[in-house]
């Protein structure tokens, strides 16, 4: 399923495929090394904090909003004027505006570096 999507799994599934990976980590006895694959999603969780327990507010989406005028994603941003709390929109952030194709290789390029650093953390390499 990669760009353009034409699938989207949602929330079922992905409720499914964490259990999954929940129950061979457990049962494989790895669950410290499966926990270095979810670094990046630990890291949105807390940024998203604040939003996610009515500090700041949270639309109901808080994905990146698209340009159509120069076909690039964007930062979105809340009613008040601040960032929403993504790990997306902090690439976007840190690197700029990029078309969708561009943002799905660089969200996968920051998974496989979160997953590279906490592999080297864990097995010391």
């Amino acid at each position: 399923n990669w760009y353009p999507a034409e699938c989207f799994v949602g929330d079922t599934y992905c409720y499914f495929a964490g259990s999954a990976f929940a129950v061979v980590a457990i049962h494989g006895h790895f669950s410290k090394t499966l926990l270095c694959f979810f670094i990046p999603q630990i890291f949105n969780f807390l940024i998203s904090v604040p939003q996610l327990f009515g500090l700041l507010d949270c639309p109901r989406h808080r994905l990146p909003t698209y340009v159509p005028e120069r076909g690039v994603m964007t930062v979105s941003r809340r009613a008040d004027g601040g960032m929403n709390l993504t790990v997306i929109n902090c690439v976007l952030k840190a690197f700029g505006d990029m078309r969708e194709e561009t943002l799905a290789a660089a969200v996968v390029a920051v998974q496989v570096v979160c997953c590279g650093l906490g592999f080297a953390v864990r097995y010391g390499g």
